[in-house]
This record gives structure tokens, C-alpha cells and sequence, in this order.
């Protein structure tokens, strides 16, 4: 019997830390209260990826998309949309033009119009721990074709075809890993994929195992047929609980359907998956470090080559890949390598998952074809930059990659043009920035980062980043030399040349990205003492404008340690010995009558 209604209700992490679990309870009991269980679906699916707006409720068949749900909401949108029809206005997304908009399919949402969904094709749209739900969207069909109709050069043969590329790094060809891994000699071999996703602002494979999980386990499958492995490991930190749960509930129900486990859809081939959880360890993003661990060694990377695929787990032939990667098999599978390769750039083909966060209006989950400029990215999707301001830059790659300045935002994103920007594509966190951020402080904040998560095993990272690290702290106290921009560069040249895995290699380029491009906010901070974004506090200085001030006495009472002083309607003064540098002043002031610098 055909249903009235399927209430989708976002499951993924963020919409869940804002009560989107007790959203999606408070609908069911509404739902039973007016005994229409018969004929209305409450599903939680994965992350519709408008994180902005989220926590997110879609109704179907009318195509309904209310944000920013509460709660409380959920008892007038089950009596009114559900039982009398009528759509809850308020909660209708509101667009640019300031209309409601409601035909979520037609892309009539700016935010996804120039998105392309081929790995995040079932997020926000299946149950992720219904397996059947999975299964009528054509999954498990690839693996299905593969196990009763390919031979695994075949299989290598198409991926190749398509031009996928690795997405968790520097884009090495897939096929030729899994060629690699197939020729290389031994009776054991493993599949591993690598969900250790640590960077910051970046949540793309997490949220495309809690929304999607079957899609990695059946291209894990298909990688193990091709390459000869009957046994795979997917690596994920154990503080993302959500898509741990997801995986597992995946994996049990795979095993119950004959699709994982022995002699798979009755072809004689038996594959594995086991769950190994990491404790957080940044460096264990890669490769061998990450292998180490699963051995329940200490992460920690080794010299390559040999490299994985040829002497990998337990000194094994091992295919690793991460989350990303494998979600796109199954697709590459069924429609083909030529059409992937139909879509994005020459060297660069098929789509690429950001994390868009930062100062943009639209923070969230895309998904857009490689070559699409940094410009369409942050203004048409994005929505442009909070508040009106401008652009600065946009971090991409995470703690191992650089920002990508204004005059740059019409280059076409792929893994070459990041590349001679002196930027990465890594994993796909894009994070931007505007007037208000320092770059000195941004290099700082990463180096920050980077130094904390070394293993410590080589010196050219463990001692070439404190030293960084130590340079950037002492230039935003405003005490730095000119000497030291010189040093940084001396410092981070033999980083990358020196350093035993691409932890350390790649470390130094918030520096060397932010000296390429913004030197001259380096040089105010040396020879002229000043922050412009007003970030570095050891630079900041607050000073009451005496012709502007009116003495409301506004600053005098916001001030937390008491270091305004004056007579009501009359100019105030700081004393700049007890001012902490808050901005509490600076913020609260209405007439503009104190200055930063």
C-alpha cells in the first residue's frame, strides 16, 4: 500500500548535536498520535549537507523543506502539513529573493544548484541503517556485475577509464594501486580504507559513512575480488561515534544478506570487513602510520618504498584508500568509466567533496565536478562572505595546504591548479577567510596544529615546526626581525625536503602560502607593530577617539577589568596598563568613537 508521506529528518552529527533526534521522535509520536502510522514514514537519513540551515525535515511526495527545526516544531508540522496539508511557511528555506522556496528537486535552493551528487548520492535521501533502502537505490548491484560478469583486470581496466584519483591526498591513480596491489606477489593480501579524517573543519568522510555506509563496504568487496584479498579493515578515530554505530549496523546486516562474509551472492568468494578504531592521532591519516596501527603498533610512518600496495599490512600486499575514493566505485561500475570521466577536468576527473566552513553565509556539505572556481564555490553555492565583507583567502587541504588569495578565486579547482597555487587538494576541507583574519595568525593557528599532532620520529618535522612555530609566535607579539621571514622560508624548505612523511613535508604550507601571498601583512607585523585584522593581540591597541566620544559610559561599564575611566558626557580614557585587549569596548561602543590598532 502506497504511503501519503515520508518524512525525511536529518541524522547526520551536526543536525544531531542540535536535537535532531528528539525532532525525529517528537514527529513519530505526533505522527501515532493522529494514528497515521499506517500511512506516513519517519525516516533519519544521512546529512543533507546545508549545514547552515540545518537541523533539516523534507516531506515527500511535496517536496517540502523546512530549516532550522526545533522540537517544538514537530507538533505543527505533523497537524498541519500531514493532516491538513498546508505547509508550514516559517519553516520554508527563505532564499535570496527573500521567496519560500519549496521544490527541492528542481535545485530551486541556491546551495545546491551547482552541486553534482555522485559520492553523496544517497545521503539525506536513504535510511543509512536500512540496508533494503541501500539495495533499491541499484547498491550492491555493482558488486553483483563484478562477482558473476568481470574479471578483475576488467574491473582495473574501467576505474582506469574513468581517471578516478586518489581523494585523501596528492591524487594518485586508483587503478594503478589496486594493479600494483593485484600483481604484487602473496596468497594474503588486504583491502584498508581510511576514515581517519582529522583535519580541522573537515567532516566529508564522516558524514558520508554515517549517511552512506553500504556504498564503502560494497567498493571494498569489489577492491578485494579485484586485487585478491579476502579480508579488509576500515580505520576510524573513535571519536566519531555516530558513523562507528552506522558501519556496524552495515556490516551485520551485510553479512545477514549474503554480501559480505563467505561465499558471497553464492560466487565462491568470501571478503571480510572489520572495524579499527584510532585514538585521534593526526599523523595516523597516513598510510603507514596508519597500518601500524591497525597492527597495534604506535603510529608512526616509515620510509617508502616499499609502499603499501607491494608491502603493506603485516608486510603484506595492501590496498588503502580513503572513504571518498571507495564511494565512487560502485557508480564508476555500473554507468562506466568513460561517463566519470565525462565530468570534470582533463587531468582531474569526476567530483570533489568539500567541507565549506568559515566565514561564508552557507556553510556545509557540497559535492561539485572538478573545475569549478573557488569563486562559484564561495558565492554561488556559498553564499558569499557573513556579514558583507570581502574575501580574503580560503584554506584548502587542511594543516597540509595553503590558502588560495582573492586574485585567484576564477582558477579552476583541480588537483594541478591547487597545486601551482601552492595549495592541496587533500581530503577536502575548505575553509574561508575574510577582512578580519590575520594571515600571520592563520600560519600560526595550523603550525599550532601540526606541531601537537607530530609523531616526533624524524627532526626535520619535530624540530623544523617548533622552530616555526616559534617564529610566527614571536612575530604576532610584535617582536619579530626581519631576519626571521627569511629563516621561515630557509626552515620550511628543508621541511619539506627532508621530513620522513608528508605530515611534516607538507606542514609548512600555511607559511610558505601565506609569505607568497600576504608578506605585507608579515612586514606590518615586524616593522610597523600592527595587526590589521586586529587579531594579534600583543599588537592591538584600544583608544578612545575624544572628538567621537559623548561619555554614555557604555565602555566604562562593559569593561571587565575596569580600565575605562571618565565623567558621564564627557571623553573617555584608557589605561593601556590595565587594558587586556578584550574588544569588549570596541564592540559595545554605538558611536564608533574607539579605535583598533
Amino acid at each position: 500500500m502506497a504511503l501519503k508521506n515520508y518524512v525525511l529528518v536529518c541524522g547526520g552529527t551536526g543536525c544531531e548535536s542540535s536535537k535532531a533526534d528528539e525532532i525525529f521522535q517528537n514527529i513519530k509520536k505526533e505522527v501515532e498520535a493522529h494514528k497515521l502510522q499506517d500511512d506516513v514514514q519517519v525516516i533519519k537519513t544521512g546529512c543533507f549537507g546545508f549545514c547552515e540551515q540545518g537541523p533539516i525535515v523534507k516531506i515527500l511526495p511535496e517536496e517540502s523543506f523546512y530549516v532550522q527545526v526545533v522540537p517544538e516544531d514537530a507538533k505543527e508540522i505533523v497537524a498541519e502539513h500531514i493532516v491538513k496539508g498546508r505547509e508550514v511557511k516559517r519553516l520554508l528555506y527563505v532564499g535570496k529573493d527573500d521567496k519560500r522556496k519549496t521544490d527541492f528537486n528542481k535545485h530551486d535552493i541556491d546551495f545546491y544548484q551547482k552541486q553534482y551528487r555522485i559520492v553523496l548520492r544517497n545521503c539525506g535521501v536513504i535510511n543509512p541503517e536500512n540496508i533494503d533502502e541501500y539495495i533499491a537505490r541499484e547498491g550492491y548491484a555493482a558488486l553483483d556485475k563484478v562477482l558473476t560478469s568481470m574479471k578483475p583486470e576488467e574491473v582495473i581496466e574501467e576505474i582506469k577509464k574513468s581517471g578516478l584519483r586518489g581523494r585523501g591526498g596528492a591524487g594518485f591513480p586508483t587503478w594503478m594501486k589496486w594493479d600494483f596491489t593485484k600483481k604484487a606477489e602473496g596468497d594474503v593480501k588486504y583491502i584498508v580504507c581510511n576514515a581517519d579524517e582529522g583535519d580541522p573543519g573537515a567532516y566529508m568522510d564522516r558524514s558520508t559513512l554515517e549517511g552512506d555506509p553500504h556504498s564503502v563496504l560494497e567498493a571494498m568487496t569489489i577492491a578485494g575480488f579485484t586485487v585478491g584479498a579476502n579480508q579488509g579493515f576500515i580505520y576510524i578515530r573513535a571519536e566519531y561515534p555516530l558513523a562507528i554505530h552506522r558501519l556496524e549496523i552495515a556490516i551485520a546486516q551485510a553479512k545477514e544478506y549474503g554480501l559480505l562474509g563467505k561465499n558471497i551472492l553464492g560466487t565462491g568468494f568470501d571478503f571480510d570487513i572489520e572495524l579499527r578504531l584510532g585514538a585521534g592521532a593526526f599523523v595516523c591519516g597516513e598510510e603507514t602510520a596508519l597500518l601500524a596501527s591497525i597492527e597495534g603498533k604506535r603510529g608512526m610512518p616509515k620510509p617508502r618504498p616499499p609502499f603499501p600496495a607491494v608491502k603493506g599490512l603485516w608486510d603484506k600486499p595492501t590496498v588503502i584508500n580513503n572513504v571518498e575514493t571507495y564511494a565512487n566505485i560502485a557508480v564508476i561500475i555500473l554507468k562506466g568509466g568513460d561517463w566519470f570521466a565525462s565530468i570534470g577536468t582533463e587531468k582531474s576527473k569526476g567530483t570533489k567533496v568539500f567541507a565549506l566552513t568559515g566565514k561564508v553565509v552557507n556553510s556545509g556539505l557540497i559535492e561539485v565536478p572538478m573545475g569549478i572556481t573557488l569563486r562559484e564555490i564561495v558565492f554561488d553555492i556559498g553564499g558569499g562572505i557573513k556579514g558583507g565583507k570581502k574575501f580574503k583567502a580560503a584554506q584548502s587541504g587542511g594543516p597540509s595546504g595553503g590558502v588560495i588569495a582573492a586574485d585567484y578565486l576564477d582558477t579552476p579547482i583541480d588537483y594541478e591548479n591547487l597545486q601551482k597555487l601552492g595549495s592541496i587538494m587533500g581530503s577536502g576541507g575548505l575553509i574561508v577567510m575574510d577582512e578580519d583574519d590575520c594571515m600571520v595568525d592563520v600560519a600560526k593557528f595550523y603550525l599550532d596544529f601540526t606541531v601537537d599532532e607530530s609523531c616526533g620520529k624524524c627532526a626535520p618535522c619535530r624540530v623544523g615546526g617548533k622552530q616555526l612555530y616559534g617564529l610566527l609566535d614571536k612575530i604576532t607579539k610584535g617582536k619579530g626581525e626581519m631576519k626571521d621571514i627569511d629563516n621561515m622560508r630557509e626552515i620550511s624548505l628543508a621541511m619539506q625536503k627532508a621530513s620522513l612523511c608528508q605530515l611534516g613535508g607538507t606542514a609548512p604550507n600555511p607559511v610558505i602560502s601565506t609569505l607568497k601571498y600576504f608578506e605585507d601583512e608579515y612586514l606590518e607585523h615586524i616593522n610597523e607593530g600592527k595587526c590589521r585584522a586586529g587579531k594579534c593581540k600583543d599588537l592591538m591597541k584600544f583608544e578612545i577617539i575624544t572628538d567621537k566620544c559623548v561619555g554614555c559610559t557604555v565602555c566604562a561599564r562593559k569593561c571587565p577589568v575596569n580600565a575605562i575611566t571618565g565623567e558621564k558626557q564627557k571623553p573617555h580614557v584608557i589605561d593601556q596598563k590595565t587594558c587586556i585587549k578584550c574588544g569588549v569596548c570596541f564592540e559595545a561602543c554605538k558611536f564608533k568613537a574607539i579605535s583598533r590598532g
